[in-house]
């Protein structure tokens, strides 16, 4: 039973994985795509006012809920079709919650998954998964290593402002399931799960 439930959660894992690799791929290809048809690609940056989920400090302690901070991101992006768009964005983020006075840090890779429509002159909506891979992640000087998934799903949904090339978008951001993170003795645990407001500008290349 032990040597079928390894094999279970290995099993899980290696899918999680190949779907993420999938999602990569995914953008790369936009980007290939639309630097050839002329359709959308370029770089973008910005601000994110990060809180991750509760932590606890010990099994038996109360949950605390976290002081939200800022943090940025940069990274890349592609769009293709006009009026009704794909935008997919491949992006690195660093972010920071407060539990009393300590910090949590995060270091990710994200790829949010958009799909957009232009309402009326340059003011679009837009909505979509974002995939996300945990770098690294440290409350205060310990590393945390043992975390439930390195991959997760959250959702993304905004409104952007875009004005030949220059684009400036606001976005909420979800994790859609609980992660947690476990470190030290006795064992305390994390929810790495983001809920942010992100505030980004990108520039087409």
């Amino acid at each position: 039973m032990k040597i079928l439930k390894n094999f279970q959660e290995h099993f899980k894992s290696k899918s999680r994985k190949n779907f993420f690799l999938a999602t990569f791929a995914l953008a790369a290809f936009t980007f290939s795509t639309t630097a050839q048809n002329g359709d959308g690609f370029g770089i973008k940056a910005g601000l994110n006012y990060n809180g991750n989920g509760k932590y606890f400090e010990s099994i038996e302690a109360s949950a605390k809920n976290p002081d939200k901070n800022v943090g940025f991101h940069v990274g890349l992006y592609g769009k293709i079709g006009n009026r009704f768009y794909f935008k997919p964005e491949v992006v690195y983020s660093q972010t920071k919650s407060d539990y009393d006075k300590s910090d949590f840090k995060m270091k990710t890779i994200d790829a949010p998954m958009l799909l957009g429509l232009k309402i009326i002159g340059p003011v679009s909506v837009f909505a979509g998964p974002s995939f996300q891979y945990i770098i690294d992640s440290k409350f205060e000087d310990i590393t945390i290593k043992d975390i439930e998934n390195e991959f997760s799903v959250g959702l993304n949904f905004g409104i952007g402002l875009n004005f030949n090339g220059f684009g400036v978008d606001l976005r909420y951001e979800k994790g859609l399931s609980e992660n947690m993170a476990t470190f030290g003795v006795p064992e305390s645990r994390i929810d790495t799960r983001p809920e942010q407001l992100i505030l980004g500008i990108s520039f087409a290349l």
